[in-house]
């Protein structure tokens, strides 16, 4: 009896956590998000925090203080005194070995993924790695330019990104021929690699294979 009603209840659990997984793993995250915007608060001094005013604490109170630091900093960065400031902030930081390193390449990685150019993750791909008949998702960041297109012409710099975390990863520069240009979405790509493969995008997306093995579609062509 038992085994003529599980599969039954496995698929009703299932169902159920399909549902309430994702709404479980959004409000922890949200969470997460939260709490480390209320660690802004401790910007202000101890005894003009709102806790010590109000006598309790407001949640989410320091993700309005960090979007409106935000913004000041953003007003600030758009005039020319501003951009003087924050030039000189940079240079000291440029100056620290270590901070340095990590500082020019948490800006540079911003600047990428919020600027709206075309070269900046607009592209998802497929290459082979690390090995031939091995595919990997991967994002085209930029064509090679300087002593890389010298030494691998008529290539480009693609973002291998690791699962379930797609912000670390690696970078490979890869010619042109050998990279498939999927039709899309980074959002989708993302979702495909956020869920190891789980959440497979709409067929369709996927180039087509001819008959002599090639593809419809190569990175960079239209």
């Amino acid at each position: 009896m038992f085994k003529s009603w599980w599969p039954r209840l496995r698929r009703v659990l299932v169902a159920g956590m399909l549902v309430w997984v994702p709404v479980g793993i959004t409000v922890l995250v949200l969470q997460l998000l939260i709490d480390l915007a209320d660690q802004t608060l401790r910007l202000i001094p101890e005894p003009y925090r709102p806790e010590a005013l109000l006598g309790f604490q407001i949640p989410g109170l320091g993700l309005v203080l960090s979007l409106v630091l935000l913004f000041v900093t953003g007003l600030v960065a758009a005039n020319v005194f501003g951009r003087r400031i924050i030039g000189l902030w940079e240079s000291v930081l440029r100056r620290i070995p270590l901070v340095r390193t990590i500082y020019t390449a948490a800006k540079g990685f911003l600047e990428m993924v919020l600027s709206g150019k075309r070269g900046s993750f607009s592209r998802v791909l497929l290459i082979e790695y690390p090995r031939r008949g091995i595919y990997c998702i991967a994002f085209q960041t930029s064509s090679t330019v300087g002593q890389l297109a010298e030494h691998t012409p008529d290539s480009v710099c693609v973002f291998v990104p690791t699962t379930p975390n797609p912000t670390s990863g690696f970078l490979v520069v890869a010619p042109r021929k050998d990279l498939i240009e999927l039709d899309m979405s980074v959002e989708d790509a993302i979702k495909l690699v956020v869920s190891v493969g789980v959440v497979v995008p709409d067929p369709d997306s996927l180039p087509r294979v001819d008959a002599d093995g090639g593809t419809e579609r190569a990175a960079g062509e239209a």
